[in-house]
């Protein structure tokens, strides 16, 4: 309190109509009240366009201000306006003159640009009778934990869907991969809900699933990492000849063909868009957060989102990062076999493996013999406890303790920092005969190949075992996975759609993520 009194210039002698603590334990300033107490003041502040004279002008006082109470009211305007808007309700609790000043909508209108990235869109809800400090307060800055990146909880399938500011509404927009085996194609989206002002001067909540256009939607639980939706008029989703009908429709419409024209070539994967198509959206619906993977310097690309080829199953998304000496590859959408959210790919930058020459590459027995051979030294190191060694077996004992002391930073154990790939020698790469790939357009030139572990798994992910295989790295926005017991070719493409608030806000809050993804589907 008395922090406060220097502030404003207001206290017991100048008539605070806040009364003093006497009790020790209960001293503290206004900040100390939580955030929902903080939320309902500010949303019950009226709206208006100007503030009265501080009490120095009032009562005549000239020139030096002696607190901030007695500065310009235009001044103290352009000071709250650069405050971010979870701290304005600490401010409105200060002192009568703060609490006034915040009525300004200029305030309000900066907050929305800067914190929402908000602009021309203003000028359209305020013609609506919408203001800017009600679409802070009631839409914006309470659905501000659900802007993000987020995975629906959907069996082993998962998901991608991105909560966004989108206009004058937020809404969230499902990512879809491209139809097998259009791997590099742009990603499909839909959206799947919105809120916005527009009937009431409260958030509504809409779902946007099936052919009747916008219904009534609820957003039942909102929390820091999870949030639920549940559709009110399911009804909504309905047409006259059932789901058959709802399906083949929806079919059409996606690809452009009948069911009959595209049952044989996709089969697997129309079984999969069935399930989800017929259950996802009539019940409520759970989201939890995940993260983009942050930057590292030491990484070999840049980590991020890429649409992978995966055999019957079809098109997944998958994340790569970088932990160390190591690049994984999570799922992000999964499958009956291994499902979403487990570590598919396990890469060794520790073990570059060069190719031979491209009659030998097309001979299956000879990559055999290549990756095996790593793939026995590693499994003998573990045993052993001893450290990984570099581009094969080691001539002698002295060789290995020499990589062992080595920094593992070296160039000798990464490929260097997260630079162009381009900078790395091109050499001719071509599958080797008798391995399947899903998509035969494939690049002819790769810049790095490492050891590698996938994930196979029986239906139900029954019997997960990590099989070796080998990463080609083709440039920046692709690569591949040599899936050795299984004879077949996964080709991996970078998605470059822009994902608004996705970033994690460092290392560790990413891996805890990547931790909790695993357990969500074990």
């Amino acid at each position: 309190m008395a922090v406060c009194a220097r502030l404003c210039g207001v206290g017991q002698s100048r008539r605070c109509r806040r009364r003093p603590r006497h009790n020790q334990q209960d001293q503290g300033s206004d900040s100390d009240m939580d955030e929902e107490e903080e939320e309902r003041i500010v949303g019950q502040t009226p709206v208006v366009n100007t503030a009265g004279p501080s009490r120095a002008h009032r009562n005549g006082f000239p020139h030096h201000p002696q607190a901030l109470t007695e500065l310009p009211p235009e001044l103290l305007v352009e000071i709250f306006s650069l405050l971010p808007g979870t701290t304005l309700p600490k401010v409105a609790l200060v002192c009568k003159t703060f609490r006034e000043i915040l009525k300004t909508e200029t305030i309000w209108r900066r907050r929305c640009v800067e914190e929402f990235h908000m602009k021309d869109d203003l000028r359209k809800i305020e013609v609506g009778g919408v203001s800017c400090h009600d679409l802070y307060v009631k839409l914006l800055h309470p659905y501000r934990h659900m802007l993000g990146l987020w995975q629906p909880d959907i069996g082993p399938y998962g998901g991608l869907l991105n909560v966004v500011v989108d206009g004058l509404y937020i809404i969230g927009w499902m990512y879809l991969p491209p139809h097998d085996p259009c791997v590099e194609d742009p990603m499909r989206r839909r959206p799947l809900f919105r809120i916005h002002m527009w009937e009431s001067k409260k958030a509504t909540v809409e779902c946007m699933y099936g052919h009747k256009g916008p219904h009534k939607g609820d957003i039942q639980t909102v929390k820091k990492d999870e949030f639920s939706t549940k559709c009110n008029q399911t009804d909504h989703h309905r047409m006259p000849g059932g789901r058959q009908e709802e399906f083949r429709t929806w079919l059409e419409e996606e690809w452009g063909r009948t069911l009959e024209e595209i049952f044989h070539e996709h089969m697997q994967e129309l079984i999969l868009m069935k399930f989800i198509y017929t259950s996802q959206y009539d019940n409520c619906l759970t989201y939890r957060r995940i993260y983009l993977p942050p930057l590292m310097p030491s990484d070999l690309i840049h980590p991020g989102l890429f649409k992978g080829t995966y055999g019957s199953h079809g098109l997944e998304i998958v994340m790569l990062s970088f932990h160390g000496m190591s690049a994984r590859a999570t799922k992000l959408t999964g499958d009956p076999n291994v499902p979403a959210g487990q570590l598919t790919l396990d890469v060794d930058l520790t073990q570059p493996l060069d190719l031979p020459d491209l009659e030998h590459q097309r001979n299956i027995e000879e990559l055999s013999r290549l990756i095996l051979g790593v793939h026995e030294q590693v499994q003998r190191q573990q045993t052993s406890g001893t450290p990984a060694t570099v581009g094969g077996p080691l001539s002698d004992n002295a060789a290995a303790a020499d990589v062992a002391n080595k920094d593992v930073t070296s160039d000798d154990c990464l490929p260097g920092p997260s630079a162009d790939p381009s900078s790395f020698e091109s050499h001719p790469f071509v599958l080797p005969l008798g391995v399947m790939a899903r998509n035969e357009v494939y690049p002819r030139t790769c810049r790095k190949c490492f050891y590698g572990t996938g994930l196979i798994a029986g239906h139900g992910f029954t019997s997960p075992e990590r099989t070796p295989g080998l990463f080609v790295l083709f440039d920046q926005d692709r690569f591949g996975f040599i899936w050795l017991e299984l004879k077949s070719f996964s080709l991996y493409s970078r998605l470059t759609d822009h994902l608004a608030h996705a970033h994690a806000p460092n290392l560790e809050r990413f891996e805890a993520m990547l931790r909790n993804m695993q357990s969500w589907t074990s």
